[in-house]
């Protein structure tokens, strides 16, 4: 199993994340191409080697090539520009989970609606590009878990659009709720908002113990030069013990039972809980007393999420309670990879228990698009596309 662990002793910042995984063994012209797909101009990364307090490592800078022009969005003309792009699939998901828990927290903060929030340093080319930047990077990695260490926030004051604030910000604050932090090792903001943001919407584990073999470790470097190096330190790991392929993760559910909503606005209610990242959602239906038929609005999601998840319901559907247990996962290893088919190319997901493959299943919306363009059957891609990956 593949392990990228986060050290942040002296915080995380967008800049820093990219440098770091840059570092670590991202192609820098594939980062390059793939942001490309966002179909913006004015940006441009420059990516270099540099030094704090001795530590060699990589800064990625995202250079704003006309400061005076550029746009302040709101929410909904971010996951626009996401959504229009080419990106694949699973970057797009990353990249709006980030940015709605950047929204949600300012939206608390100034006592707003989500969508009304006007994102400033956010809205900003230089955040976009780290954020999307991210979830490429992760992407590419292709790590099977996150790890992260307690979140160092650091002290003092930090200079906002809306003036000078306590560190850390209070979006900051809103989104490392129930989250493990530190504070007071430097005098400065170490967490921004878009660093703490990255690791809450991608993280599995909070922990900072590191109970496997490491194989590379990379630094990302900051732009400030204080007493604590002002780096970034990820490891790439893998779980020597995890020899039969299961990984076991803690999760949370959360179930209510719902009779009296119109039954068109679950598909809503679903497709919120996916974006805002619940790992599974589902519905049973139910009879309850009087014999009335009702349903079971279940959730499978990450400790961290389970807030945010509670938030969708109350405000979605006509659940007036919600119950809350804690789960053992137990999954098996799965990797992705693309098939190249008489029809075109299909992405795949594998799974493997005791060092052998025994599910191959090609994704059911590459074979859809490819049997609409061919008009032929979805089976008959899918046979296709297995019969390569048998070989």
């Amino acid at each position: 199993m593949r392990i990228l662990y986060y050290d942040c002793f002296a915080g995380i910042s967008g800049d820093m994340n990219l440098g770091a995984l840059i570092d670590l063994g991202v192609d820098i012209n594939y980062l390059t191409s793939e942001l490309e797909k966002l179909n913006i101009e004015g940006f441009h990364l420059e990516v270099k080697q540099d030094q704090r307090r001795g530590i060699t490592g990589t800064k990625a800078e995202v250079i704003v090539e006309n400061q005076e022009n550029e746009k302040h969005r709101h929410l909904r003309h971010i996951e626009e520009l996401i959504n229009d792009s080419s990106l694949p699939e699973r970057v797009k998901i990353n990249s709006l989970k980030i940015f709605d828990l950047i929204a949600v927290a300012e939206a608390k903060v100034h006592n707003i609606s989500k969508g009304k929030v006007h994102f400033h340093e956010v809205g900003a080319l230089d955040s976009i590009a780290d954020i999307v930047g991210a979830a490429i990077c992760l992407d590419y990695l292709k790590v099977d878990k996150v790890i992260s260490s307690s979140i160092q926030l650091g002290g003092g004051t930090v200079k906002c659009a809306h003036g000078i604030m306590p560190v850390p910000a209070p979006a900051t604050a809103e989104i490392v709720l129930d989250i493990p932090v530190k504070t007071g090792l430097v005098n400065h903001e170490a967490t921004t908002p878009t660093g703490a943001a990255i690791l809450v919407a991608t993280v599995d584990e909070f922990t900072d113990k590191i109970e496997f073999p490491i194989i590379k470790a990379a630094y990302g470097i900051g732009n400030r030069d204080s007493e604590v190096p002002n780096v970034l330190r990820v490891y790439l790991c893998e779980d020597a013990e995890q020899l039969k392929d299961v990984h076991t993760e803690e999760a949370i559910v959360l179930e209510s039972n719902i009779d009296d909503m119109n039954p068109e606005h679950y598909d809503f209610v679903l497709e919120q809980l996916f974006t805002a990242g619940a790992s599974d959602a589902w519905l049973t239906s139910i009879v309850m007393k009087k014999s009335r038929p009702a349903v079971t609005l279940s959730i499978l999601c990450k400790e961290q999420l389970a807030e945010k998840m509670k938030e969708i319901v109350f405000l979605h559907s006509t659940s007036i309670g919600i119950r809350e247990y804690r789960v053992k996962k137990n999954m098996l290893r799965r990797e992705k990879s693309t098939i190249e088919t008489v029809f075109g190319p299909v992405r795949i997901k594998q799974s493997f228990f005791n060092g052998k493959m025994v599910r191959s299943k090609p994704e059911f919306e590459d074979c859809k698009k490819l049997a609409e363009k061919h008009q032929i059957s979805i089976s008959e891609i899918e046979n296709a596309v297995i019969k390569i990956a048998d070989k």
